[in-house]
């Protein structure tokens, strides 16, 4: 899925929670629901988060607050993207 081009809110690329020593993932989502801790609704919002906020934010998305668009891990601030996942199948 491509991002959204609408700005998102939240942590910018440099931010300071990016180089921390627990931070350990980046989410890009956008808020579905109204009473969401995590923004307004239809808001696109980037966060860099450690283990115990990312399983907030993934309980969340599980529940329908949230849709996380975006996943990446972070090791000493360096943003690494997840891999999409491979088809299996034939090829033609």
């Amino acid at each position: 899925m491509k991002p959204p081009f609408l700005p998102f809110t939240g942590h910018d690329l440099l931010a300071v929670e990016r180089f921390r020593d627990d931070t350990r993932h980046m989410i890009e989502f956008r808020v579905l629901s109204e009473d969401s801790p995590y923004g307004q609704r239809e808001q696109y919002v980037r966060l860099f988060l450690d283990e115990d906020r990312y399983a907030q934010a993934f309980e969340a998305h599980r529940s329908g607050s949230i849709r996380i668009l975006r996943h990446a891990h972070i090791i000493e601030g360096h943003i690494l993207p997840d891999k999409p996942k491979k088809r299996r199948g034939r090829s033609f």
